[in-house]
């Protein structure tokens, strides 16, 4: 047990020197695409328009154990064989199983694009840019907008992307990030508030919201410390991050968002537009200077320095605290 949890450790910070490298690999048969290709099959099978809202739900919630279940179970049987065939062997394995659950690269890889575009002038292929990283709709965003969305989806997602599967793996391994990533993924493409996915989405959606309830705050907290070391504002990101850390519909999003807000001294948020309807929202942060592409790349460096000190961190307790328990 004792070499089961030294190669977790080991492989985790290894997992995110390989993203570092070689970013997502953009293939069919990329894990977390399979789960996804899975949720759309569980999808068009059991949510059905001529089912009660009550069997939608249950239906929802058989999607969502299906899918923990199956995703979950396939990580811990190669971490088993691999282990008992040869040490390094489930080294191997654990990393590159890490590897895919770790986004850093791809987040920085697709924001960067919108700052690229943005530098040059060019509105129009930055609000293409950043229309594939978020889901509101992007026709309307201004230049102020474009920027303020890009920077939004890296806050966000420097813990669903990075922080939170890294906590979960440093717990349990690679079937820990799995399992985060099938919930997550699932949240993403079932947790809408609409006629089809109200009710089929209601089990994935809270599920989301317990999973990432502590890995959110603490991805603030680091994205704080992250401030101080480049060179941004720690005290602003504190003093907002306390104070408009639940402006938002979700207990979990504006958390890194509301510290992002004050590390850069920008307003974030407010009134945004999805499938054509506007929804009102209050501001983050506070509006001390004008938004600016620069502001992409730092939210990128902020996300690297917090989920670099996040793996340090996370691996060292739990491994400790595998140790004590094991």
């Amino acid at each position: 047990m004792r070499e089961w949890i030294i190669m977790q450790m080991l492989a985790l910070p290894a997992a995110f020197i390989l993203d570092m490298i070689l970013g997502d690999p953009h293939t069919g048969m990329h894990p977390i695409c399979l789960i996804g290709n899975l949720i759309a099959m569980l999808d068009s099978a059991l949510n059905k328009e001529n089912v009660s809202r009550k069997r939608k739900i249950a239906r929802g919630a058989l999607t969502a154990a299906a899918v923990i279940v199956i995703s979950t179970a396939f990580p811990l049987i190669i971490e088993i064989i691999s282990f008992n065939i040869n040490i390094w062997l489930f080294f191997v394995a654990e990393t590159v199983m890490d590897y895919f659950v770790i986004a850093a690269k791809s987040l920085k890889k697709e924001s960067m694009l919108v700052c690229a575009a943005m530098e040059a002038g060019d509105t129009e292929g930055a609000r293409r840019a950043v229309s594939m990283i978020v889901g509101r709709d992007t026709k309307v965003l201004d230049k102020e907008g474009i920027i303020k969305a890009a920077v939004e989806t890296v806050a966000e997602n420097s813990s669903d992307g990075v922080i939170a599967p890294v906590f979960y793996t440093a717990l349990c391994g690679a079937a820990g990030g799995f399992f985060y990533k099938s919930v997550n993924t699932m949240d993403s493409m079932l947790g809408y508030i609409n006629d089809r996915y109200e009710a089929f989405g209601k089990a994935a959606a809270r599920l989301d919201d317990v999973l990432n309830y502590i890995p959110s705050r603490l991805s603030a907290l680091f994205i704080i410390a992250a401030a101080k070391f480049t060179g941004l504002n720690a005290a602003g990101a504190w003093k907002i991050f306390r104070r408009d850390r639940m402006k938002h519909a979700s207990p979990n999003s504006a958390q890194t968002e509301s510290a992002c807000a004050g590390a850069l001294d920008v307003r974030l948020a407010g009134n945004a537009w999805y499938g054509g309807v506007l929804h009102e929202k209050p501001y983050i942060g506070d509006d001390i200077r004008p938004i600016e592409p620069e502001d992409i790349r730092k939210t990128c460096r902020l996300m690297y320095a917090a989920s670099a000190a996040a793996i340090v961190i996370f691996g060292t307790a739990a491994g400790f605290l595998k140790s004590f328990l094991f």
